[in-house]
């Protein structure tokens, strides 16, 4: 979020009167411009429907931090890494690695809203280092997980 996209619904959230006056108006036509500039970033999380594949989503939603390669995905969920692979694409629209980075990416964002430190944020979601984590977020959402404002 832009600083004026943040300070003009800062402002339009102290509008009281139902009918808005012709400033309030061009403050409104701000704020759409702005929402509309915004970059489009797809939060969903698609959960595939094969169980084999279920049982690996919801391990991995439960600790992203997992750092098991697909082959010992695929050994734990008793689906050949191929098939875990071609099967993940295919249900989820991502395949295996993007959905995990999704995973940590949205679990990261949760974790900056609770006030937590970016550096324990990155460790906690099995990060090796801290500026892989930040490399990544930047690119996802446009600025920095620091100064990220949820």
């Amino acid at each position: 979020m832009s600083g004026l996209l943040r300070e003009a619904v800062t402002r339009a959230a102290g509008f009281e009167a139902m009918t808005l006056t012709p400033s309030q108006e061009r403050l409104a036509g701000v704020i759409i411009d702005e929402i509309g500039a915004l970059p489009e970033v797809d939060l969903g999380l698609p959960m595939p429907q094969d169980p084999r594949l279920i049982r690996i989503a919801h391990a991995l939603t439960a600790r992203p931090a997992d750092g098991r390669r697909l082959e010992a995905w695929a050994a734990w969920a008793g689906i050949s890494p191929r098939t875990l692979s071609r099967r993940f694409r295919a249900e989820t629209g991502c395949s295996f690695s993007e959905w995990r980075q999704r995973v940590r990416l949205l679990r990261a964002l949760e974790l900056l809203a609770a006030g937590k430190p970016v550096t324990a944020i990155a460790l906690d979601l099995g990060y090796d280092n801290v500026s892989a984590f930040i490399a990544l977020f930047s690119r996802v959402f446009g600025t920095t997980p620091g100064r990220y404002n949820p």
